[in-house]
């Protein structure tokens, strides 16, 4: 039995399985959380983008607009994965209460800066229906931009009601609440290296 264990162990190694076997399911408040990308396959994403976006505006000094909260900790990582002059700036937008969307957009916190004839590249955390990316394109398309460009860690597809344009997408997932790397409930969560995604059938009994 104990060398089939460590026969176990090393193939897991091997081929790069332990973030499989080692993430447990994990409770906030209410909700029970089953690990859906772990924080190695999370950083191996962030870096593919972080090139793509140097090849395409290595020579623009770009200003990368992260949309607070959950964008944050996808928008420090992406700029460190991007190896070229850069900018970054902060916005925040709310269209979120609890687990659900409220449908109601919000100007929170604006930029400061002047976009006028700059390179964007908007961060955001996830796109689910749509609606908090379709406001905000519209207003910066009103600064008159040279260019924008959209970058979302994650994607709804099931869930969109909004046609927006991005053109990076980390992962496409489905239509269930998540959380990890930026993503909270109810405020905890964001400190997660990886992304949890929620057990509907099952909640923390206390």
């Amino acid at each position: 039995m104990e060398s089939n264990a460590v026969t176990l162990l090393l193939l897991a190694q091997n081929y790069n399985l332990m973030p499989m076997l080692s993430e447990p399911v994990i409770h906030i408040r209410d909700l029970s959380f089953q690990p859906l990308f772990s924080e190695q396959e999370v950083q191996q994403r962030v870096q593919e983008l972080g090139a793509a976006l140097t090849q395409s505006h290595a020579r623009k000094n770009p200003l990368f607009i992260s949309i607070l909260s959950g964008a944050f900790v996808f928008a420090s990582d992406l700029i460190r994965a991007f190896d070229a002059d850069c900018e970054i700036g902060f916005v925040k937008l709310s269209s979120y209460q609890g687990t659900r969307s409220s449908g109601d957009v919000q100007t929170v916190m604006g930029l400061e800066k002047d976009l006028m004839g700059r390179h964007l590249i908007v961060v955001e955390d996830i796109v689910d229906t749509g609606r908090t990316l379709h406001f905000f394109l519209h207003h910066l398309a009103q600064q008159q931009p040279a260019s924008v460009t959209t970058v979302a860690f994650l994607r709804k597809p099931e869930a969109v009601e909004f046609q927006v344009p991005v053109e990076h997408v980390g992962f496409d997932i489905e239509n269930k609440f998540v959380v990890g790397y930026g993503l909270d409930y109810d405020g905890l969560g964001r400190n997660i290296p990886g992304v949890y995604q929620l057990i509907e059938s099952e909640r923390v009994r206390g």
